[in-house]
């Protein structure tokens, strides 16, 4: 195939994935793009390097994984870089972005003995003559298909929390961001020598189907809610299990006795933060009437502020080209149907940057309000009380942030948001707290990343029971005497009888 001159389009060339910068269309890597047997021998590569690697014990990873954290934290500058001229991301984006991903591993290595490692469960009285034991085992290789809009903290929130509970792993990165996929492998290389313990496949979405057909153990995908359903259906052929970290169009309410100048300044952040294209960002806001005024205008200062540009900007270029048309989309359609553009307006989406938009009077069967824009825009809404606000925030198919600004019921407020996180007087801090899980419901998807349950995501629990002493009950049994069965019946009575 021929490469095509789109900036930030990546193309396959004489068997080379080729990736360049969407402000610049300067090329920032080319990479072998894998076929379907290239796909299928890293996989067995990995499930033979499986068993070295799980046998290190967690103290043996723990130790290596710390070391790559180390290279991490040290290389922190070069990898922005990359990220940066890779998809486009401003520089600081990518810093912030890398100290979570280092966190993340920090804590992942640390923790994996204490929330995976065996031990001894208690029994109960019926079965009193027996040990219960309980222990989390490696899966074996898991695919991980990264996304390109956080092309180092999301795949590490996968890949991290796997390689810590013994499994190898194979990456497919976003066909925008090859380069940052493999400078994370080669890093890990770096650490582990050549023992094929994260390694990397790149290409297309077929390499992405082929690595969900290649025999892994579980898959880890970060993407659009449609490509899931993809990855899903490919992977259920094997009965491969999946974790699925889909699409969101998260959405701030903001109650009466909020800090508006706090609310404001988070929700500006919360929805422009690498160009709006943030999974977890604020798309909607839902702020109550006695302050909606007071808090659109604090927004719109706030927004209007912003720098955009390729170098040393607030706010970078879209880095996938398709998505600006479904960002002009929305604009247009809100516009259209009676939205006022407080900020921006449909002559803010500029190729390849779009200008911060923020829109107030947008029906709520719109596209801007309804689907994931994934653009620095934001509709804001004003609602009765935090009950109208509630309602509106959960009616969508959707489930994966939020955020609640106030005092009194901010909480409780934050308890009945259709999510999987959210975030009081904050918004996007649970994605940086390495104890906490991370996953959504609904169309956002399912499983959990990060923290214990992270964990746990890439283990399998093995229940193990042993004898200890002859039974004073015997059941299972078919030496059991009509007296045995009697006399279970009593027990049984006089434990929950009552």
């Amino acid at each position: 195939m021929t490469a095509v001159n789109v900036p930030g389009v990546p193309v396959i060339e004489d068997g080379l994935l080729v990736s360049t910068s969407p402000a610049t269309g300067a090329e920032a890597t080319r990479v072998p793009a894998a076929t379907v047997a290239d796909v299928e021998a890293t996989v067995a590569r990995a499930r033979a390097a499986a068993t070295w690697w799980a046998g290190l014990g967690f103290t043996g990873r723990r130790e290596l994984l710390l070391r790559w954290r180390g290279l991490l934290a040290k290389r922190v500058e070069e990898l922005a870089e990359l990220v940066h001229v890779e998809g486009g991301k401003p520089v600081a984006d990518a810093i912030v972005e890398i100290v979570s991903a280092v966190e993340h591993v920090d804590w992942a290595a640390r923790n994996a003995r204490r929330v995976l490692g065996p031990r001894r469960v208690r029994s109960r009285l019926v079965l009193a003559e027996f040990s219960a034991h309980l222990e989390y085992q490696p899966h074996g290789v898991v695919g991980v298909i990264g996304p390109w809009n956080y092309p180092v903290f999301t795949p590490i929130g996968s890949a991290a929390y796997a390689l810590a509970a013994g499994n190898t792993v194979v990456l497919k990165p976003s066909e925008y961001t090859p380069a940052v996929g493999q400078w994370l492998v080669d890093t890990f290389t770096e650490v582990v020598g050549e023992q094929p313990v994260f390694s990397a496949v790149h290409g297309l979405g077929d390499v992405g189907a082929a690595l969900c057909r290649s025999g892994v153990n579980k898959v880890a995908f970060t993407g659009s809610t449609a490509t899931a359903r993809k990855v899903m259906a490919a992977c259920a052929e094997s009965l491969t299990p999946v974790l699925i970290e889909a699409g969101g169009k998260d959405a701030m309410i903001v109650d009466v006795d909020a800090d508006l100048d706090a609310a404001a300044d988070a929700c500006v952040w919360g929805a422009l933060t690498n160009a709006g294209q943030t999974c977890i960002g604020i798309e909607r806001a839902y702020a109550v009437e006695p302050v909606f005024d007071a808090f659109v205008d604090k927004v719109v200062q706030r927004a209007g502020r912003l720098t955009v540009g390729a170098d040393g900007a607030d706010i970078g270029p879209i880095t996938m080209p398709s998505q600006l048309d479904v960002i002009r989309r929305h604009i247009e359609d809100a516009l259209a149907r009676g939205g006022r553009a407080v900020l921006g307006g449909a002559e803010a989406v500029q190729p390849p940057y779009v200008r911060p938009t923020v829109l107030v009077d947008v029906p709520e069967d719109s596209a801007a309000v309804r689907e994931e824009t994934f653009g620095p825009t934001l509709t804001i809404s004003r609602v009765r009380d935090t009950e109208e606000a509630l309602t509106r925030a959960n009616a969508l198919s959707y489930g994966l942030g939020g955020s609640v600004f106030g005092r009194r019921r901010a909480v409780a407020v934050a308890r009945r948001l259709r999510s999987g996180m959210a975030s009081v007087n904050s918004t996007l801090t649970f994605a940086g707290m390495p104890t906490l899980p991370f996953g959504g419901v609904g169309d956002s998807g399912f499983g959990r990343i990060h923290g214990a349950d992270g964990l746990r995501e890439f283990a399998r629990a093995k229940a193990i029971t042993r004898r200890r002493a002859r039974s004073l009950l015997p059941a299972t049994t078919f030496d059991r005497t009509d007296a045995d069965v009697a006399r279970l019946v009593r027990v049984v009575k006089l434990m929950y009888g009552r």
